[in-house]
Formats: structure tokens, sequence, C-alpha cells
């Protein structure tokens, strides 16, 4: 006998964006803050904070609250981040000149980000 893996039945909204100009390493610590909160305190989180990094972000949640609003009628305090996640990108990898005479390998990284949301009725249940 197979055994399934139970679907779940509460609708989730995802979005992505990839080849953000910035280095996984730096964006990670900014997404720890923000995981598993609604969807209203991560953006003024992410309003408040000082750093031009969070403006990828900010309108990936805002992108995927905008799918959850068209194709459900849910509105962004009825959300919750379910999963967000950076994963590294192509690392573009250039030389410049050094000290001496010779030349340094630089690396360029790049980022892809995703996130999932859930309504918070599902979340309760």
């Amino acid at each position: 006998m197979a055994v399934r893996s139970r679907q779940s039945e509460h609708p989730q909204f995802s979005a992505k964006a990839k080849f953000i100009h910035s280095s996984p390493y730096k964006l990670r610590p900014i997404v720890d803050e923000i995981r598993g909160q609604t969807v209203d305190y991560a953006l003024n989180i992410l309003a408040t904070t000082p750093v031009k990094r969070v403006v990828p972000i900010r309108k990936l949640i805002q992108s995927a609250a905008a799918n959850a609003k068209f194709l459900k009628s849910i509105e962004a305090p009825g959300l919750i981040i379910k999963d967000i996640r950076i994963d590294e990108g192509p690392i573009f990898r250039y030389f410049k000149p050094d000290a001496m005479g010779r030349s340094s390998a630089q690396r360029r990284r790049f980022s892809h980000l995703s996130v999932v949301l859930e309504s918070i009725e599902s979340k309760e249940d």
C-alpha cells in the first residue's frame, strides 16, 4: 500500500526574485528577523531598517501579498510568512590589479529569494 503525503488544504502564496545584486550572507540576518511573523509586522520592520539591502526583500513580500489578494482576496494582515529563504545565485568572477603587478580575483555574489505566505486562519487550525 502506497502512503501519500498529505497535501495542505490551506492556500499558500509564493513569490520569487532572482539575481539580486547582494550577497546571501548579507541578506540572511535580515530575513531571520522576519521569518514566522505576520506580513504587516515584517513590512514595518523592513521599512524602519536603515539598510538599502532590505528593498528587494520588502518588494518580494509585497508581491506575494498582492498574489494572495488577487487569487483569494486575502488581505496582508491575514497572512503570515511561512517560509522565506535566500539561496546563492551565480558568482561573477573578475580580476583587478593588485600590488607589484599582480592581479587579484574579485567575486561578485548574487542571491535568489523566495517567500511562501499562508493565511493566519489556517495556521491556527
